[in-house]
């Protein structure tokens, strides 16, 4: 449960929201609807919001207001919201083929779990994963509500490069790396989709407050949405979402 917001002053134009010590899905609707709410208001002086797990950095342009003055703002803002008005995020289908050379950790993942590949694959497979934060690279997804059964440490070296689609587990999370990075997550199966173009209007794919929904393909089918993503034919089956 998210409590009242804490105000920390990060350098001299930036103040860091805490609203809570943990990861709690409440809290990360709060922090979606105090930057949705911050940006619809086209607040002065406020430059960028960088929300995360439980907090939200807020950069101000001290030309216009001082530390004091952006934490006043906040606290209006938080004292006006109402999340039982949020609007849920889109779930987004994202095909993955799991396993072989795209999923080199899946046997490591299934003996420490101590279950078959399958099973782990249809445990990942049986969840809708809220995209709690955005970070490391651009469009990097930090899931929640990955079963605990086949939570993983991660690698005790991280790899120099991770290929872009790949889906990882790390701990209890999994997430995706949207572009070729070094990386400590046990890997199990890799994406065609991309995640991040910066070609496109709007690059990165995924947002914050979404779903992400795993669904396995074979290699052939893998191949055929890599061809149809290749020549940006490929639409992604997104289930909207509605107000809660």
């Amino acid at each position: 449960m998210y409590s009242r917001p804490r105000f920390l002053p990060a350098g001299d134009n930036a103040v860091c929201m805490e609203l809570s010590d943990g990861i709690e899905e409440e809290c990360n609707t709060a922090i979606r609807g105090i930057v949705d709410d911050i940006f619809s208001k086209g607040i002065r002086g406020i430059v960028e919001t960088v929300p995360t797990y439980r907090s939200i950095l807020v950069y101000y342009d001290p030309f216009v207001m001082y530390y004091d003055d952006a934490v006043n703002v906040l606290k209006r803002v938080y004292d006006k919201l109402d999340i039982s008005s949020a609007k849920n995020g889109d779930t987004l289908v994202i095909p993955v083929l799991y396993g072989g050379e795209s999923g080199p950790d899946l046997p490591f993942v299934a003996e420490h779990a101590h279950l078959t590949e399958k099973e782990v694959i249809d445990i990942h497979t049986s969840v809708d994963y809220l995209i709690y934060m955005l970070g490391f690279t651009p469009g990097f997804t930090y899931l929640g509500g990955m079963d605990e059964r086949i939570a993983t440490p991660r690698l005790e070296t991280p790899r120099k490069r991770i290929p872009a689609g790949s889906v990882g587990i790390a701990g209890k999370q999994t997430g995706m790396y949207p572009i070729d990075s070094p990386g400590g997550w046990r890997l199990i199966g890799i994406t065609p989709v991309k995640l991040y173009d910066p070609y496109r209007d709007v690059p990165i794919l995924p947002k914050m407050g979404d779903r992400i929904r795993f669904k396995p393909v074979s290699e052939k089918e893998f191949n055929k949405i890599k061809k149809e993503v290749d020549d940006c034919t490929y639409q992604v089956d997104v289930i909207k979402g509605e107000t809660s």
